[in-house]
């Protein structure tokens, strides 16, 4: 399983990082991306405790584990600066948190996440067929959520970057320990969102090179 978009106490979660990296592992995860809730205000310092879990946990068994940020609520004009300081600041995984059907996110914000820095657009709702594309021009991958909420414009997500050739990721958006899944029912959500299982090899087979990349591996 790899799993790229996961939060602990340091937000939002109930685990600390090693206890949800052991969970993982017992599930079989191969890349978990821990990628708390941020912004302005504190960015620096849960970076720098994730990448402290990191350094200490990436010993050789897996799961390898990839400390990120998931800026959240942003507006949409501080997601740019505030992505490139991150960048500068050596985090090798940014989330930015879509415009849910579940949750108030500010309009554009979609879009202004598309011409960042970043590496996964989560949860994006409505998505137009422009920001697909974008998506797909930038190398971005595109978000088919296991969250309860996020979940609801899954179809709609995968049929749109499907039909403009961008790429998608099956995350969990993890909370709590029960939110972790297995690699086959991660592969179940997938198809429920339309795609076929030829497709969600192909997906699998891109979220694994994003993995690597995102490790240095």
């Amino acid at each position: 399983m790899i799993d790229l978009h996961t939060h602990t106490l340091y937000s939002d979660g109930e685990l600390l990082p090693t206890e949800l990296w052991r969970r993982a592992q017992v599930l079989g995860y191969r890349f978990l991306g821990v990628t708390d809730h941020v912004d302005a205000s504190n960015f620096e310092m849960v970076f720098a405790r994730l990448k402290a879990a990191a350094d200490s946990l990436n010993t050789g068994e897996p799961p390898y584990f990839i400390p990120g940020l998931e800026f959240t609520h942003l507006p949409p004009a501080l997601i740019g600066p505030l992505t490139a300081r991150a960048r500068a600041l050596g985090v090798p995984l940014i989330v930015i948190h879509g415009e849910t059907l579940a949750e108030p996110v500010a309009p554009g914000t979609n879009r202004a996440a598309l011409e960042a820095d970043i590496d996964i657009l989560a949860h994006p709702g409505l998505i137009t067929l422009e920001e697909a594309a974008l998506a797909r021009e930038k190398d971005i991958f595109l978000e088919i959520s296991a969250r309860k909420g996020h979940c609801l414009a899954n179809g709609h997500v995968a049929r749109i970057a499907l039909e403009v050739g961008a790429s998608l990721i099956v995350d969990t958006d993890s909370h709590a320990p029960g939110d972790l899944i297995s690699r086959q029912h991660a592969e179940r959500i997938a198809q429920g969102a339309g795609l076929t299982k030829a497709e969600v090899q192909s997906l699998f087979t891109n979220a694994e090179s994003l993995a690597r990349r995102l490790a240095g591996i």
